[in-house]
């Protein structure tokens, strides 16, 4: 019985260490190769841009986050532009990561750019359902609102965006 209680015991502890560990932790690559630990920001307000270089709005999300970025240069918020474009040379939303740097230059985009191949990583996990989209995560590595989806070419997101960031700044 103390050999069952004690197994029972250790699988609990392995199961719930292999949980939080894969609950918490999202890594992605940069175009510059370098890992990126979401988990690793925390103390600082992380905010996503999901996008993809194919996407026409994703230009116009290129300008709202690089105004974003601008106005916290120097504060406790990071900015990272999470590519949804596809890594497979045989998929139709393909994008290699010199055309990522090339839709950086385009755009003037002052912030990394991050791979998330077919965005099956961003948009599972924050239950995105459109394109372009931004994330918002708190200090403790929380969503800080519910993810803001599209754009309306009539409207400035990013001051809905920077309300946010300012509440848990």
């Amino acid at each position: 019985m103390k050999n069952i209680k004690l197994l029972l015991a250790i699988f609990g502890l392995i199961f719930a260490f292999t949980f939080s560990a894969s609950a918490q932790s999202i890594t992605f690559t940069s175009i510059e190769g370098e890992k990126i630990d979401l988990e690793a920001q925390k103390g600082k307000v992380v905010v996503l841009a999901i996008g993809a270089q194919w996407l026409p709005l994703s230009n116009q999300q290129a300008v709202y986050i690089n105004k974003l970025a601008k106005k916290y240069a120097g504060s406790d918020v990071v900015f990272y532009f999470i590519s949804a474009d596809s890594t497979s040379p045989k998929s139709k939303n393909y994008a290699s990561d010199e055309d990522l740097r090339k839709f950086a230059v385009t755009n003037k985009l002052t912030i990394s750019i991050l791979r998330d191949s077919e965005g099956s990583t961003t948009l599972k996990r924050f239950k995105i359902d459109q394109l372009p989209s931004f994330v918002i995560l708190d200090k403790t590595g929380k969503l800080a609102a519910a993810p803001f989806s599209g754009i309306d070419p009539k409207g400035d997101i990013s001051v809905k965006i920077s309300q946010e960031i300012d509440k848990v700044l």
